[in-house]
């Protein structure tokens, strides 16, 4: 266990947003709605995925991994921040915060590497239709999907025992969660180190995630406008414009946060940044690829209309 100032540390105090009571409860109302529609919208996904077997396909199984990721990990943060601002007591353990940390990072880790196989899926479809069911079987697909967790997980475990590894000269983490940046403030020795290994690390997965996003997205766009039917080309367009949507969404904030130098770092934009990537992307997501998807409308209409019968 580490120590500060002699005394074994046991936990953390969370700054959280405002000590106010009346913006507290505020923020609570606010969250607490936002959480309550990710985990209907999330949890809504995969069941509508699940019971139509019109979508059981390579890219409905990639989108019910995807809310079913975007579920867990706004679920590492949401629970406690509500507890937090409801109870006043802004506390969190030495291991809790580590859990916390490590489910945190792998999550995100993991989203980031689904928007890649989704990206590559679309590619395939678009491309190589013909050959789409050999290349994207169900093996391959579970595969791609324990991949992605396995290999997140060994990202997670780095950052992990990078962070906590070190002795802290506090216990306040300015922050609504045990989150990168506000952590390593509270180093007692120098960070510069670190900051490289972990801007490095980052920037490595994001590289990877983001040229498999793009040289997708090269050779759809090239076979696109190969089709001499402008209705056909809008189709293809449409197909892709929700996962697009996500990934710019999801990939900026996380640049912005994580891959700028030290000292551009503002803990204060980073809780409000924060706030979006943590609990408002994982509440778009699912409104993002059903509003615009008809094969999602249909599936959803139907059920309701069986449920009507029934």
């Amino acid at each position: 266990m580490e120590k500060v100032n002699g005394t074994v540390k046991t936990e953390f105090f969370l700054l959280g947003f405002s000590d106010h009571s009346e913006l507290q409860r505020l923020l609570f109302a606010v969250f607490f709605s936002i959480y309550s529609v990710t985990l209907m919208g999330n949890l809504g996904m995969i069941l509508l995925i699940t019971i139509s077997s019109h979508l059981h396909t390579p890219m409905y199984f990639f989108l019910c991994i995807l809310s079913f990721t975007d579920t867990c990990y706004s679920s590492v943060i949401a629970p406690k921040l509500l507890v937090d601002l409801v109870s006043g007591k802004k506390t969190i353990s030495y291991n809790g915060c580590a859990a916390q940390f490590y489910f945190f990072i792998s999550l995100v880790d993991t989203e980031s590497f689904l928007l890649a196989a989704m990206a590559y899926d679309q590619y395939i479809a678009i491309c190589n239709p013909l050959l789409y069911t050999v290349i994207m079987s169900k093996r391959i697909c579970c595969q791609l999907a324990v991949g992605s967790f396995l290999g997140d997980t060994m990202s997670s475990i780095i950052h992990t025992t990078n962070t906590f590894h070190l002795t802290f000269c506090s216990k306040e983490i300015n922050h609504f969660f045990c989150d990168v940046s506000p952590l390593f403030s509270l180093f007692c020795t120098d960070t510069y180190m670190y900051d490289i290994i972990l801007v490095v690390f980052a920037s490595l997965f994001e590289a990877f995630c983001l040229l498999t996003v793009l040289l997708s997205y090269v050779f759809i766009i090239a076979a696109l406008l190969k089709i001499s039917s402008a209705d056909g080309r809008k189709k293809g367009f449409l197909t892709c414009a929700s996962h697009l949507t996500v990934v710019t969404i999801y990939h900026g904030t996380l640049i912005f946060i994580y891959l700028r130098p030290g000292a551009g770092h503002s803990l204060h934009i980073d809780k409000v940044t924060s706030v979006f990537y943590t609990l408002i992307i994982p509440m778009l997501n699912p409104l993002i690829y059903s509003l615009r998807n008809k094969d999602v409308k249909n599936a959803f209409r139907k059920m309701i209309g069986r449920k009507l019968l029934s």
